[in-house]
């Protein structure tokens, strides 16, 4: 068994795109995952399952849409994967803010050419690096006043710093 993290794009908590996470987890449940919780709001969902990523990504998204009918992209880590994210953020020393600190998590890898065309230095001052499927981001001035647009030709989800430490400690504690 694998302990895992679903991060949910583009729900809310009211309003369209609703999903309340008691509603989450009691999907997960009827997936028969394990040790499912939830943290925030912002569809991060920690469970245990035997499965791969890909098996678990197809069937949890299909549950979604059942039970709130519209499609629910969902980007998948595994403890490990977390445990190496959270290891350390690259612009960590620079602030002292983790609100300004982001990861935004890839569901798949960059598309090379989209990677080669995008240039994060026209968003000054805001500070970039992609490392795999995910991308690390230190917003100085706060994410809400950047001009930086995360398009790699591939869905992706963010979480803060403090969001992206959570779920990992929240992985250890239901799925150690």
């Amino acid at each position: 068994m694998t302990g895992w993290v679903a991060l949910l794009r583009g729900i809310n908590v009211g309003g369209r795109h609703r999903v309340p996470m008691g509603e989450l987890r009691a999907v997960a449940e009827r997936l028969r995952y394990r040790d499912v919780a939830t943290y925030v709001q912002s569809g991060n969902l920690v469970f245990t399952a035997g499965d791969e990523a890909a098996v678990i990504g197809t069937e949890l998204e299909a549950a979604l849409e059942t039970r709130f009918g519209f499609g629910i992209p969902v980007v998948l880590r595994s403890r490990e994967e977390m445990e190496r994210i959270a290891a350390r953020h690259p612009f960590e020393d620079r602030q002292e803010n983790p609100a300004k600190l982001h990861v935004f998590f890839l569901a798949g890898d960059p598309d090379p050419m989209k990677l080669e065309r995008w240039h994060p230095e026209r968003s000054a001052p805001d500070e970039v690096l992609v490392d795999g499927r995910e991308v690390y981001v230190h917003f100085p001035n706060g994410m809400g006043r950047s001009k930086l647009t995360v398009e790699l030709g591939t869905p992706a989800t963010a979480r803060n710093w403090r969001s992206v430490l959570a779920v990992r400690d929240l992985l250890r504690e239901r799925t150690g």
